[in-house]
């Protein structure tokens, strides 16, 4: 009995001892557990994102309807909505547009397609609807879409702030 209790004894501070051990080198000797995790598709941020299911409808409305032509603005102009859009803007595309919207951002002369001036007539003349569109979906080889990364209350406003960069002119 009492060589079974020195054997337990033995077996306990060893059992300490390699415990100890393990958690001192656990960021030295790290160990690459297999998880299911690791084996199964992943996909990276803006890596190839998922098309949108057939008919299906997002959570804050559709954004438009096919051969329905351009939708209409629901956000009215105010001060809120353009704060908020120049805010957007300078987030989001200020780094092409500038910060005044002439197309002469910090990166446009890396672009091979410059971006475009957004007071000019041909930008302003274009309904809201159409300037959403164009945010949403992005213009190929152009401008990217940005519908992944604002809501439609976001671009919204931007369209609101956009019309006021030909007043600043």
């Amino acid at each position: 009995m009492r060589l079974f209790k020195q054997l337990v004894g033995v077996f306990a501070v060893l059992g300490i001892a390699f415990a100890a051990l393990s958690l001192f080198t656990f960021d030295i000797a790290k160990i690459d557990w297999v998880t299911f995790m690791e084996i199964q598709p992943s996909y990276r941020p803006m890596e190839s994102p998922l098309a949108v299911p057939a008919r299906s409808i997002p959570v804050d409305g559709p954004l438009s309807i096919p051969n329905m032509g351009a939708p209409e603005n629901p956000v009215p102009a105010d001060e809120t909505s353009i704060a908020r859009g120049a805010q957007l803007f300078a987030i989001h595309c200020q780094m092409c547009h500038g910060e005044t919207g002439v197309g002469n951002g910090t990166i446009a002369g890396n672009l091979v397609n410059k971006p475009a001036n957004l007071t000019l007539d041909v930008t302003q003349s274009k309904s809201d609807g159409s300037l959403f569109l164009t945010i949403s979906n992005g213009v190929l080889g152009r401008m990217p879409p940005l519908n992944e990364n604002l809501t439609v209350r976001d671009r919204w406003d931007l369209v609101n702030f956009i019309r006021t960069l030909a007043a600043a002119k």
